[in-house]
């Protein structure tokens, strides 16, 4: 059954420090902010398969300065830099050759949640069509009422 909610990082790592569950479906960074205060807590991927998406950097069409943007964006994904925004924000990166240049923690972290068997069965979150986030919004709301 479902006990609670959450809405926020925070609120996932509170969750789970007050005892109100054993599990929860939440964030890879945020179980392993719980893992390094306690061991015994950790961020694995279910049996069948997490939830993958990727966010990207993008480029309004109508944007005004073109060439700043491809340089910020080249600039993010040059391995040394990719690593260093991932060795800070915990998120992984998909630059080629940044995995050299991140912090052993980062690499463990990695690698206890997400060994090859579980990347390989990643389920990867299909495109969002227009309008969803309207229809997703009124869903949350009347599961928010019910409570």
């Amino acid at each position: 059954f479902v006990k609670n909610y959450w809405t926020s990082g925070d609120t996932q790592v509170a969750i789970i420090k007050s005892g109100d569950a054993n599990v929860i479906s939440g964030w890879d960074g945020k179980g392993w902010t719980l893992h390094k205060t306690n061991p015994d807590i950790d961020f694995i991927a279910p049996k069948s398969g997490a939830l993958g998406w990727i966010d990207t950097f993008a480029i309004p069409a109508k944007s005004e300065n073109l060439d700043a943007a491809y340089k910020w964006i080249n600039f993010m994904l040059e391995p040394k830099n990719a690593a260093y925004f991932t060795n800070q924000e915990g998120y992984g990166t998909a630059s080629a050759g940044a995995l050299e240049f991140l912090n052993d923690e980062i690499k463990a972290n990695f690698s206890r949640s997400f060994p090859p068997k579980d990347l390989d069965n990643i389920k990867w979150h299909p495109p969002v069509p227009a309008g969803f986030e309207k229809i997703e919004a009124k869903v949350l709301d009347r599961i928010k009422a019910a409570k």
